[in-house]
Formats: C-alpha cells, structure tokens, sequence
C-alpha cells in the first residue's frame, strides 16, 4: 500500500530543491554546451543515480546518522566543499591556458566517462547531502511500506530526470553550442567562479 500524502509531501519539498541552481546544474548546464547531447544525458544519469542514493539513505534515516555523529557531517561537508574549489579553480586555469572545450572535470571521453563525471559531481556535492538528511529525510515519514518507500524513489527518479534531461535538451541545442564555442573562456571562467562560490559558501555555513 502506498501512503499518497506522505508522496505527496516528499514531492512538494523536492521539487523545490532540485529546481534550485547548484553544482548538478551547472555540471549538466556546462556538459550539455561543451559536449554531445548524449554526453550531457549520461551526466544527468550519474547526478540521478546519487540523488536515488541519498535519497534511500534519507528515508532509511541517515539523518539520524548524522545527528549522532555530527563530525561525520562535517567531514563530508567540508570534502565535498573541497572538491567544488579544486574543479572549479580548474575549469578557470584551463579556460585561462586556452585548453580545448572540456566538461568540468576531464576531457569529453564518451558516456561511461560522462556519467562518472555527473556520479562524482553529484556525490561531493555538500548542498544535496546537507538537502537529503535534514530536509528531505524530515518531510519522509518513518517506518514507511515498501510500496511507499518505492514511490518515494520513483518520484526522485522522474523529477530529477526531468528536470536535468530538460537542461541538458535545451543547452546542448547547436546555436547554444556554437555561441559557447563563441565565449568559451569567459563563460568557463564564469561556472568555474560560480562553483568555487558555492564550495566556499558550504565551508562557511
């Protein structure tokens, strides 16, 4: 049996935030103009394999995980904040040196390379733990059905994909390309400077 309201609730509080830009979105933003459209997919698959871990990890009560072992959140929020100013400080020395069109974190190597690309962005990235084990894990009720627990993910599989598909279909279109190629180093510069600021805003917080 599957509890609707409880769906329901889960829905309205994750719709809200996957819709709000961070690093998955400029991951998938970044692929989507510098690489294939499959490329950019694949890259949406890996952010959406995560979002279904942490969102597992979630219901089953990694909140509580956390909230016993507070350092453990600290330690993954501060490795995960690292990770964000190390790529994006690359991104930018690379659009600097004048380094061909790149992802964010390697050279375009086809869609295995692409979605390890989109797993490890997602993966290390501070702002949807810190999302799935306080607010998502809060809006999950406990000791839910399997049925329950089954929709739950279905719901993150289907918004998620949705959502990072819709970008990376629109960026990937050949006039968004070719005006990429157009301004790449600046734009580069730009998501380079945006995910160091939002590394340093997860340290800070």
């Amino acid at each position: 049996m599957v509890d609707g309201a409880a769906v329901l609730g889960v829905f309205s509080v994750y719709v809200a935030g996957v819709v709000i830009p961070g690093p998955n979105f400029v991951a998938v933003a970044h692929k989507a103009a510098s690489a294939t459209r499959v490329e950019a997919l694949a890259v949406v698959a890996g952010i959406v394999l995560v979002n279904l871990f942490w969102a597992s990890c979630a219901i089953l009560g990694v909140g509580i995980v956390f909230a016993a072992f507070p350092w453990l959140a600290l330690a993954v929020k501060v490795a995960g904040a690292g990770y964000l100013i190390w790529f994006g400080g690359r991104l930018i020395f690379n659009a600097s040196a004048g380094k061909p069109v790149q992802s964010l974190h390697a050279s375009n190597g086809g869609f295995r390379q692409a979605f390890a690309q989109g797993f490890a962005t997602n993966i290390a990235n501070p702002k949807s733990m810190a999302f799935f084990a306080a607010v998502f894990s809060s809006a999950a009720p406990a000791h839910e059905s399997i049925g329950t627990f089954a929709a739950m993910l279905g719901m993150v599989f289907v918004v998620a994909g949705s959502w990072y598909g819709f970008v990376a279909l629109t960026l990937s279109h050949a006039r968004i390309a070719t005006a990429y190629r157009g301004s790449k180093a600046w734009v580069d510069r730009a998501c380079g400077g945006l995910i160091i600021a939002l590394g340093v805003r997860q340290l800070i917080r």
